[in-house]
C-alpha cells in the first residue's frame, strides 16, 4: 500500500475530519473571545480601576535609550499576562456551560420513557401463528 492511499485512508477517517473542524472552529472561538475580553470587559475594568489599561501595564527593567536607534526597551508585561489569564477563564465559563447544556440535554433524553411500539399488522399475524404452533394439538 503506497503512502499516498495510506494518508487517503487517514484523512478519512470520521476523528480526524471532526479533529480538524474542531481547530477551526476553535481558532474563530479564539478570536471572538479575545475581541469579547479587549474590547468588552477590559474597558468597564479599566473605568473601574481609574482608567488603567492592563495591555500597557508592565514593570520596566531596563528602558529605552532615547540616543539610539536600537529597542532597547526590557519589561515583564503583566498586564498582558491578566488579560490573557481573563480570557481564558472566559473561554474555559463558555465551555463550561456548553457542556452544561448538553449534559441536560442528555438528561432530559435519557429520562424520556420509552414508547413501546405496537407490532405491524405482518408482525402480529407472525406471532400469532408462532403461537399457534407453540400450543399443544387440539384432539
Amino acid at each position: 500500500m503506497g503512502i499516498f492511499s495510506e494518508f487517503r485512508e487517514f484523512i478519512a477517517r470520521g476523528s480526524v475530519i471532526d479533529l480538524a473542524v474542531g481547530v477551526i472552529v476553535g481558532a474563530a472561538f479564539s478570536n471572538i473571545t479575545k475581541s469579547l475580553v479587549e474590547q468588552v470587559i477590559m474597558p468597564p475594568v479599566g473605568l473601574i480601576t481609574a482608567g488603567v489599561n492592563f495591555a500597557d501595564m508592565k514593570l520596566v527593567l531596563r528602558p529605552d535609550n532615547p540616543l539610539t536607534k536600537v529597542d532597547e526597551l526590557v519589561a515583564i508585561q503583566y498586564g498582558a499576562f491578566i488579560n490573557t489569564v481573563i480570557q481564558a477563564l472566559i473561554v474555559a465559563w463558555v465551555v463550561f456551560l456548553m457542556v452544561k447544556a448538553v449534559n441536560a440535554m442528555r438528561r432530559n433524553e435519557d429520562a424520556k420513557p420509552e414508547v413501546e411500539q405496537q407490532p405491524s399488522h405482518t408482525e402480529a399475524l407472525l406471532m400469532e401463528i408462532r403461537d399457534l404452533l407453540k400450543a399443544p394439538a387440539a384432539k
